[in-house]
C-alpha cells in the first residue's frame, strides 16, 4: 500500500515536469526570436513591417485561440490536446527553420500560435486535476518558476545559438525537446476532461470568441503603427467589442455553452483575472521598453540585456514556488496585495535611470521587482485555478491567460503610445536619447499606478482562505 502512494505521489511530479517541458518551450520561444530578428532580416532579406508580423502573428493567434484551446481541453481530454499542441508546435517549429522566405516564415509562426493555444490552457488544468488543493499552489509555483526561467535564458540562449550557429537553430532545438516531451506526457500523464454533463462543441462561441480575441488583439498590436484614430484601429475595437457583446449573448443562451458565465460570479476568480489583466499591462511594456534602454541608451549588447534581467527573473524562480506553497496555506489575497505593492515600488525605482546609469543602478528595481513578482503570480494563478470547478480548468485556464495576453498586449501599446510622445529628435541624437528616457520615466509612472491599483483589486475582491473560496464557489454556482 505505501509503495502504491509513493508511486501515485511520484507520478504526479512527473506529470509537472512533463507539462513544464511543453510551457517551457512556448515561453522560451517568446524571448529567443527577438534576438535572432536582426539575422533572420539580413538572411531572408525582409522588411521591418514584416519582421513585426513574426513576432505579432504569433502573438495574434496564440491570444485568440486560448479560450478555445481550454474548451478543447475539457471535451476531448487535456492529455490529449497537450499532446497535440506539442506536435503542432514541434512540426511548426521545424518549418520555421526551413523558411525560405518572410511569408512561409510568418505563416510558420501563427501555425506555432496554434500549437502554443492548445498546449498552455492545458499546462495549468492538468496541474489543477492532477494535484489535491493542499499542493495546488505549490506545483503552480514551481510551473510559474519554469516561464521564468525560460523568459530569463532566452536572450542568452537566443544570442548564444544566433552568434554560433545560425539563427534556424533556435526553432530546430523545439524538434527533438517536443518529440521527448510527447513520449513522457503519453507515460506519466493521466487522462482527465469535463464529466460533468454531457459535452458538444459550441461552434458559435468558438468563433465569436476567436473573433473578438483577435480583433481586439491586433488592434492593439498594429495601434501605434497605423494611429489609434485611424478608420482600421477604430473599426476592430468596435468589431472586438461587437463580437465580445454577441459572445456573452450567445453563451447566456446556450444550452451547453463554451464559457460558463457563472464562474464570473464567484468573486475571486474575477479578482484573479483583472489582476492578471492589470500586471501583464503594467510589466510587459516595462520588460520591453527597459529592454530598449539599455540596448539603445545604455548600449548593451542583446545578450548582455537579456543577463540585465537575470536577478529579476532568478528570484522568480526560486521565490515563486514558496509563494505558491504559501498561498495553499493562508490563500492568496495578501500575497498578491503585497507583491503588487512592491511591484509598484520598484517601478518607480527606475526614475533614477538616465542616458548614464550603471546595472548598479537598475538592481534595487530588479530586486524588488523579483521579489513583488514572485509574491503574485503564484498565487494569482492558484486563485484563478482554485476557484473553479476542476471539471472546468481548461476553460479557467484558457480565460486567465487570455487576459494576460491582452493585457500584455495593451502594455506595449499604452507604453509605446507614451514614448512616442515624448520622442521628436532623431533616436540617435543626444536629444532623441534623452527624449526616449523621459517618455520611459513617464511609462513607468503610469506602470507603477496600474499595479498599486491591482494591488487594491487583490485585496477587495480575493478571499482570505481557500477554504472560505472553496464555499463561496458552491454557493455562487448553485446560484
Amino acid at each position: 500500500m505505501k509503495a502504491r502512494i509513493f508511486a501515485e505521489e511520484n507520478k504526479k511530479w512527473w506529470t509537472l515536469a512533463a507539462v513544464a517541458f511543453g510551457l517551457f518551450m512556448i515561453m522560451l520561444d517568446n524571448t529567443v526570436v527577438n534576438v535572432a530578428l536582426p539575422s533572420i532580416g539580413k538572411d531572408l532579406k525582409i522588411s521591418i513591417s514584416e519582421l513585426e508580423w513574426i513576432v505579432t502573428g504569433y502573438a495574434l493567434v496564440f491570444a485568440a485561440l486560448l479560450i478555445t484551446g481550454g474548451k478543447l481541453a475539457d471535451m476531448f481530454g487535456r492529455r490529449k490536446i497537450f499532446v497535440i499542441g506539442l506536435a503542432v508546435f514541434s512540426l511548426s517549429s521545424l518549418a520555421c527553420g526551413l523558411a525560405p522566405s518572410a511569408g512561409f516564415l510568418i505563416g510558420a509562426r501563427m501555425v506555432q500560435g496554434i500549437g502554443a493555444a492548445l498546449m498552455n490552457p492545458a499546462t495549468l488544468s492538468i496541474i489543477t486535476a492532477t494535484f489535491p488543493p493542499r499542493q495546488r499552489g505549490q506545483a503552480i509555483g514551481i510551473w510559474a518558476g519554469v516561464s521564468a526561467l525560460a523568459l530569463a535564458i532566452g536572450p542568452l540562449v537566443g544570442g548564444l545559438i544566433v552568434d554560433n550557429i545560425g539563427w534556424n537553430w533556435i526553432f530546430f532545438v523545439n524538434v527533438p525537446v517536443g518529440v521527448l516531451g510527447i513520449v513522457v506526457s503519453m507515460l506519466v500523464i493521466k487522462e482527465s476532461r469535463d464529466t460533468s454533463h454531457e459535452q458538444s462543441i459550441d461552434l458559435p462561441g468558438l468563433v465569436t470568441s476567436g473573433l473578438a480575441l483577435f480583433a481586439l488583439s491586433y488592434a492593439l498590436i498594429e495601434g501605434n503603427q497605423r494611429g489609434w484614430a485611424s478608420a482600421e484601429i477604430l473599426g476592430l475595437f468596435v468589431a472586438a467589442a461587437v463580437l465580445l457583446a454577441a459572445f456573452i449573448a450567445l453563451e447566456s443562451r446556450q444550452r451547453l455553452p463554451m464559457l460558463d458565465l457563472s464562474l464570473f460570479k464567484i468573486g475571486s476568480f474575477v479578482g484573479a483575472n483583472v489582476v492578471a489583466l492589470l500586471v501583464s499591462l503594467g510589466m510587459f511594456g516595462v520588460f520591453f521598453f527597459v529592454s530598449l534602454y539599455v540596448q539603445n541608451i545604455l548600449g548593451y549588447s542583446p545578450t548582455k540585456a537579456g543577463a540585465v534581467f537575470l536577478p529579476m527573473t532568478l528570484l522568480i524562480i526560486f521565490i515563486a514556488p514558496i509563494a505558491g506553497k504559501q498561498s495553499d496555506r493562508i490563500g492568496g489575497r495578501w500575497l498578491m496585495g503585497g507583491g503588487m505593492t512592491l511591484l509598484g515600488i520598484s517601478l518607480l525605482l527606475y526614475q533614477r535611470a538616465g542616458l548614464h546609469s550603471s546595472f548598479w543602478t537598475l538592481l534595487p528595481s530588479m530586486i524588488l521587482g523579483g521579489f513583488g513578482m514572485a509574491m503574485t503570480m503564484s498565487p494569482m494563478t492558484s486563485v484563478a485555478m482554485g476557484s473553479v470547478p476542476v471539471d472546468k480548468a481548461g476553460v479557467g485556464s484558457g480565460v486567465l491567460n487570455s487576459f494576460r495576453q491582452v493585457g500584455g498586449a495593451l502594455g506595449i501599446a499604452v507604453m509605446g503610445a507614451i514614448v512616442a510622445s515624448y520622442t521628436h529628435a532623431a533616436p540617435r541624437t543626444p536629444e532623441g536619447k534623452q527624449q526616449f528616457v523621459d517618455g520611459l520615466h513617464a511609462a513607468l509612472l503610469v506602470s507603477a499606478g496600474i499595479t498599486f491599483a491591482a494591488a487594491v483589486v487583490a485585496i477587495v475582491l480575493v478571499r482570505v482562505k481557500p477554504s472560505v473560496e472553496k464555499a463561496h464557489v458552491e454557493a455562487a454556482l448553485a446560484g
